[in-house]
């Protein structure tokens, strides 16, 4: 019987070296990474959001006092 040659040695110790990395501590959560110029575009994107929502309020309210016009007149 032949001994393992020298590539087989390599193989194995190249597969032993292989591990799972280490999960990262639980305790603490990760620090928040954004930067003004990030929260800047967050702000930027969010304000026209708002301001529509505020606006579909507004078009409800409109669209509710119409249909109890309507039923108003119709009863």
């Amino acid at each position: 019987m032949k001994i393992p040659g020298p590539s087989v040695l390599v193989a194995v110790l190249a597969l032993s070296a292989c591990r799972a990395p280490e999960p990262p501590p639980k305790d603490e959560p990760p620090k928040p990474q954004a930067t003004a110029a990030q929260t800047q575009l967050r702000d930027t994107i969010q304000e026209p959001l708002d301001k529509a929502r505020g606006v579909q309020d507004s078009v409800q309210a409109a669209v509710d006092r119409q249909r109890a016009e309507i039923d108003a007149d119709t009863h």
